[in-house]
């Protein structure tokens, strides 16, 4: 029997006891634990823990975030979706049920809205990413003092966002959590009226307008983050107010956060540019786009939107390499073949083009 509370914080010397499991989508399930002394758990909104699992062939540790809310002490929670190589989180959605005990380590991690105080921010999304969100999201609502959130989540589909109806449910009773949802492909039974399409500075720009003024922080595939920061990067954000948490390597101290190495053109470095077709050689600046260059010098690259959306300036690029932030012009196919946009590639070092 599990005692209702107990007289000190769960410590990782004590296995836990999976209380319940709830299914959020098809392949996802959330896991919450208690421990069997009745410790409650203290930590911080946004952390992760180890989890020691005894799947076949041998133990295995398997890092979560956290799900659940400090402010909510008697349980933790982690919501797993299972890839198509898991092992460990296929062994819990198959076989880890309530009243089996395993055991745990940390809880730990920097990244915690908490470590920053902010009077506005944005929070952004990807799959599961969702899990730290929805920690601090849960923590600001229960802490009776809701600051202004814009929460950006981008799901394959509709029925794939994890949370939406808890979140949904928090966001129609205060003002200061506005939800912005994103999908790839819309649910053929149910009219999605949200946005679709892949996360762009564009779409950025009209969920959260005053982006620049809010502290970002930002979790899901290291693709999506990388996305994430070439964009805000484009946009002028300042990077210092930028954190992000990873799926695979979860970070427990501000020593162990990876450096981000991002290309960030740089208005003092020159480059090159040539126009190989047109003969034209032009020395510009790494924050000077090829479709400038290409004016400057009067050559002609038929052009419409600018902002990386249209898809009319795609020329391809024959050496050299340009730091290219589109809107959704330029497929990625056509990018592997050597396509760029010319409106928003930026040259680094000496580049040369079809033109």
């Amino acid at each position: 029997m599990i005692k209702a509370f107990g007289d000190r914080p769960w410590r990782d010397d004590e296995l836990l006891e999976c209380a319940m499991v709830v299914p959020e989508t098809s392949d996802t399930a959330t896991f919450t634990f208690r421990a069997p002394s009745g410790a409650w758990f203290d930590y911080k909104p946004g952390q992760f823990i180890t989890l020691d699992l005894p799947v076949p062939g041998g133990n295995v540790q398997r890092t979560y975030t956290i799900s659940s809310s400090p402010s909510r002490p008697l349980s933790i929670s982690v919501t797993v979706k299972a890839q198509a190589d898991s092992i460990g989180t296929r062994w819990m959605l198959d076989h880890l049920r309530p009243g089996m005990r395993i055991r745990g380590y940390g809880p730990a991690g920097i990244f915690s809205f908490v470590e920053h105080e902010a009077p506005k921010y944005l929070f952004i999304s990807a799959g599961s990413g969702i899990t730290p969100m929805m920690s601090m999201t849960t923590w600001a609502w229960d802490s009776g003092e809701m600051p202004d959130i814009v929460f950006v989540h981008a799901a394959r589909s509709p029925r794939e966002i994890i949370f939406r109806q808890r979140l949904e449910g928090m966001a129609d009773r205060v003002p200061g959590l506005q939800l912005r949802f994103t999908v790839e492909e819309g649910d053929p039974f149910r009219t999605w009226h949200g946005y679709q399409g892949r996360l762009s500075q564009i779409m950025l720009g009209l969920m959260a307008p005053d982006y620049l003024e809010r502290e970002v922080f930002c979790c899901g595939p290291e693709p999506f983050m990388q996305a994430v920061r070439d964009m805000l990067i484009a946009l002028g954000y300042d990077m210092d107010h930028y954190h992000q948490e990873s799926f695979g390597a979860p970070i427990r101290t501000e020593a162990e956060a990876p450096v981000l190495d991002d290309v960030i053109p740089d208005e003092d470095t020159r480059a090159e540019i040539t126009f190989a077709s047109s003969g034209v050689t032009a020395k510009c600046h790494e924050t000077d786009t090829v479709l400038a260059v290409a004016k400057a010098n009067g050559l002609n690259i038929p052009s419409g939107c600018t902002f990386g959306l249209c898809g009319t300036c795609k020329i391809r690029k024959t050496s050299g390499e340009v730091h290219m932030v589109h809107n959704g012009g330029i497929s990625d196919e056509d990018i592997e073949e050597g396509y760029i946009l010319a409106c928003c590639s930026n040259p680094i070092g000496a580049v040369s083009v079809e033109v």
